[in-house]
């Protein structure tokens, strides 16, 4: 049975990466209640040490997982290396002095250890002992009310000040700005999907120029000399291209005597995708944050699963790789999604589809939004209409993932 590691990001209040949680993920097993704990953590552990890699995993980030009482009382953390992995102890492990005891052992190798999904339970007097030895408390901001999380919040910042709040689950801005307004230092969820309109960019000359080249390049039948004309307007551009020609490939000797010329050397295809990463690296300069990354990340997840599903079902897989592109252009440029589109001119289709009309294209991006979150119980729901199976839709993840993350770290350098 193939297992996925599933990675959410940490993000600190100036929304920069600081850390993962590694989360068991199978399209077998579809939620981690429904798998022994000790069995999810075990399989996290060797895909993310052993088959994956922790240096491709983490990032140079400290990785948290989650640990059962079993895991935290037996032998395996005694083979981990405390500045790879953090310590998450999970929400139904007991209180006791024998756990105390065992997590000033791995505190003093140097462990960074959480407490997970905390809530204060009135019948454990061991409180005052065990918060010696934590890090930090994560609050779910999903199944907690903010009654809870204000005795939570006085409880940690009052009697243990050496303790960081983490909030997971925030699946709004909203729900971000109200944990930063209440002290807590770290995020987890899917609240950076969402556009932060508070803030207004204007869109860089140069990147609009990108974008208008790209509306161009979704035509099956693309004009090519009008191509060459909007991309002889931007000097800039048109350097670049030729510097792309020749690093793409050493080995060609032809010398380039026009943009025209350049343009069919390399192919609308990847032209498409390399002007793509241009204009994310004039964005970054706009916006440079993890969040900024990671939804760049997931834009291109997102755009890489639609191209390779069209290509599957013989369709125009550009246009496709167009709308998993811009399904995140709102958040990404943080300005309103219409008022983004209306300077675009991209087909209608297209743009029925970015603002939730549903239209050929709607499956796709919603399986495309539903694998790269792992949610297998909304993947499966397209297995029959896209034709795909669960093997097809592991392959797919890997390959979006590990593509999507190559071209934006190259490009973010």
């Amino acid at each position: 049975m193939e297992v996925f590691v599933g990675r959410q990001p940490i993000f600190d209040a100036q929304e920069q990466v600081v850390g993962y949680e590694l989360l068991y993920r199978t399209s077998k097993v579809r939620t981690h209640s429904e798998v022994n704990g000790d069995d999810a953590t075990t399989q996290v552990l060797a895909n993310a040490l052993l088959s994956i890699g922790i240096d491709e995993v983490a990032k140079g980030k400290l990785c948290f997982v989650n640990f059962t009482e079993n895991l935290l009382m037996g032998p395996l953390l005694d083979y981990l290396t405390p500045a790879m992995i953090g310590i998450e102890v999970l929400e139904d492990v007991p209180i006791t002095a024998a756990l105390i005891n065992r997590l000033a052992v791995l505190k003093a190798r140097g462990f960074k250890i959480s407490m997970d999904d905390f809530v204060v339970q009135q019948d454990v007097a061991l409180y005052e002992e065990l918060f010696h030895y934590i890090d930090f408390v994560k609050v779910d901001f999903l199944t907690t009310t903010q009654q809870e999380r204000r005795y939570i919040e006085h409880f940690i910042r009052d009697q243990h000040t050496h303790i960081q709040l983490i909030a997971e689950r925030l699946e709004t801005r909203n729900q971000f700005d109200l944990a930063c307004r209440d002290g807590y230092s770290m995020f987890q969820g899917f609240f950076f999907e969402q556009p932060q309109l508070v803030k207004s960019y204007e869109i860089p000359i140069n990147t609009m120029q990108y974008l208008q080249v790209l509306a161009l390049l979704k035509d099956r039948d693309v004009d090519i000399n009008e191509l060459a004309v909007q991309i002889e307007r931007d000097v800039s551009l048109s350097f670049k291209l030729m510097q792309f020609i020749r690093m793409s490939d050493p080995r060609i000797r032809r010398k380039v005597s026009s943009i025209k010329q350049a343009i069919v050397m390399l192919g609308t295809i990847e032209l498409q995708k390399w002007i793509y990463l241009l204009a994310i690296r004039e964005m970054k300069n706009m916006h440079d944050s993890g969040v900024f990354q990671q939804l760049m990340i997931v834009s291109l997840f997102r755009a890489r699963v639609c191209e390779q599903l069209a290509r599957k079902h013989r369709r125009n897989h550009s246009e496709y790789f167009l709308v998993g592109m811009f399904s995140l252009i709102d958040s990404l440029l943080q300005r309103p999604l219409q008022q983004i589109l209306m300077q675009m001119p991209l087909e209608d289709a297209i743009v029925d589809t970015l603002i939730g009309v549903e239209t050929p294209y709607s499956p796709f991006l919603k399986f495309s939004i539903a694998l790269g979150k792992l949610k297998w119980e909304e993947v499966e729901k397209y297995y029959e209409l896209l034709r795909i199976t669960e093997e097809d839709a592991q392959q797919l993840y890997d390959d979006a993932m590990t593509w999507a993350e190559s071209a934006v770290h190259s490009t973010m350098k």
